[in-house]
């Protein structure tokens, strides 16, 4: 059986507020496109599928169209719920659903009942496991005082090897695979992941998993081993600045009649790519080495020596897809910390010093006023009051 490990869509997140519904229509075209290219018999989805709790009519839509072309291409579809979804919503319907092939795992009291697929040699057991998050799932997993998240995941995992063992009694060498939404010890988060601890410890470990014969992990946005048969695929598309280093991809899984065969890796095409851009605006929109960065998502910080006025408008006329902007002086330092910075320093040294970071440097009037408003503050009256 050969499975596609994707996680992670977070369909309808915008990108500094950049709506990116149509990168992902694209992205979830170029998966399907995977699927029928390498014969992918099962897609996996270990959370995540939307970026909200209540997705947007247009969301829903880019999903479907998503779930529709990996259908048409030949694959079944296997997800499970992340910290971003609603279990409730994403699994309306699962049961109808299933019959077409889209298996959604999302019920807690559930995870321990498998679909059962099968290919040349026998049956393979997916298992999945939705965010489990220990407040609201403590209770159905009968672990009443369980806090953190690997309590919670070594109830879910006694359940699930006990059908597991009962399986194998019936099909001795049934093969298994695992769908979970979690941050396991030995991953390496990036700056688009919501943090999944809520009064508890978040990570746990990859020993938790033993006796699957592969893990499909989501939350974590970078596609990264923890172990041969534990692995995050990371997300289709970079949600943050901070994943520009990131190539993303998706695992390609063989199993064969023993278990786990072997893993690939197969890089997704870049839909847009992302830019850090560092210089004054003139130079921003005058010098031709910046070009490569046009169709790209753009940061840019600005070193002019006075803040320039309306300053995104005009790069938008070069870099159309420029999302961030922030300005530093190219004479502050801005490791220097606040309050070593106004030491020693007087009432109006600071105030001219805050207007000049903001702005530019105060006029004579601006000074003026600045000083009448610190003398009146300062008043014994003032001080009484």
């Amino acid at each position: 059986m050969r499975i596609l490990h994707t996680s992670d869509w977070h369909i309808g997140r915008t990108f500094h507020g950049v709506d990116l519904l149509a990168d992902q229509d694209r992205v979830l075209d170029a998966v399907a496109g995977l699927v029928a290219v390498h014969s992918v018999d099962v897609v996996v989805v270990p959370g995540d599928v939307y970026d909200r709790s209540i997705p947007s009519a247009d969301a829903v839509a880019v999903c479907h169209r998503g779930f529709e072309a990996i259908r048409r291409a030949g694959a079944v579809i296997v997800a499970t719920s992340g910290n971003h979804d609603s279990p409730v919503r994403l699994g309306a319907g699962a049961a109808f659903t299933a019959a077409g092939g889209l298996h959604l795992l999302t019920r807690v009291d559930a995870l321990d009942a498998p679909v059962v697929l099968d290919d040349t040699h026998g049956p393979v057991a997916f298992y999945g496991i939705p965010y489990l998050e220990p407040e609201i799932t403590r209770g159905v997993l009968g672990v009443p005082h369980a806090r953190s998240h690997a309590d919670i995941l070594d109830a879910a995992m006694t359940r699930i090897r006990a059908d597991l063992a009962a399986r194998r009694e019936q099909v001795p060498g049934l093969r298994s695979v695992l769908l979970a939404h979690a941050f396991v010890v030995g991953g390496e988060a990036s700056e688009s992941e919501r943090s999944i601890s809520v009064g508890g410890v978040e990570t746990v470990p990859a020993a938790a998993f033993d006796g699957v014969d592969y893990v499909a992990l989501g939350h974590l946005h970078s596609p990264q081993t923890v172990a041969e048969h534990v692995r995050y695929s990371g997300s289709p598309l970079p949600y943050s600045f901070g994943e520009s280093s990131h190539r993303k991809a998706v695992w390609l899984v063989d199993v064969d009649a023993s278990g786990l065969a072997g893993v690939e890796r197969i890089d997704l095409p870049v839909v847009r790519g992302l830019s850090r851009l560092t210089g004054t605006l003139e130079d921003l929109l005058a010098d031709e080495s910046f070009a490569a960065a046009e169709e790209h998502y753009v940061s840019v910080v600005l070193t002019d020596a006075l803040r320039p006025v309306d300053a995104m408008r005009s790069l938008q006329t070069r870099f159309p897809y420029a999302v961030h902007m922030e300005w530093q002086r190219p004479d502050g330092n801005p490791e220097l910390r606040y309050r070593e910075r106004v030491r020693g320093r007087s009432d109006i040294d600071v105030a001219h010093g805050f207007l000049a970071d903001v702005r530019s440097d105060a006029s004579t009037g601006e000074t003026r006023l600045l000083e009448d408003a610190l003398r009146i503050a300062s008043a014994p009256e003032a001080a009484s009051a």
